[in-house]
């Protein structure tokens, strides 16, 4: 069993994510894992990501407040707002953006594998 303390997960910094502080509670530099790594994601008031694509799948979870997701696949935008414990799901490639409009800090908990999907 791998246990990590949310007071003691380390800080990552991710690129292009701004007013943001992301720790991560299982995976890469938080212990040992094989299929993905989790983090939660602290976003204050006005901050956000850019609207990037990864080759990764990525499942979010909304824990605190409110935060708005942005996605934009196939020249398709979507918006979602998200509230406690709504949760959506980004396809690899997808184009996402989350931004917080809101008042008050928001907190996300993010699932991701290391790896893309190989061929099918």
């Amino acid at each position: 069993m791998n246990v990590t303390r949310f007071d003691e997960a380390p800080v990552y910094e991710a690129p292009n994510h701004f007013d943001m502080r992301c720790v991560r509670l299982q995976g890469r530099e938080a212990g040992p894992a094989e299929q993905l790594w989790l983090g939660v994601s602290t976003i204050a008031p006005g901050g956000h990501t850019a609207l990037d694509a990864s080759p990764m799948e990525k499942h979010y979870v909304v824990l605190e407040g409110e935060l708005t997701v942005i996605s934009e696949r196939g020249g398709e935008r979507e918006e979602a707002t998200l509230r406690r414990l709504d949760s959506c799901r980004l396809a690899p490639g997808e184009k996402r953006q989350l931004v917080n409009r809101g008042s008050h800090a928001a907190a996300v908990l993010l699932a991701m594998p290391f790896a893309p999907p190989g061929p099918r």
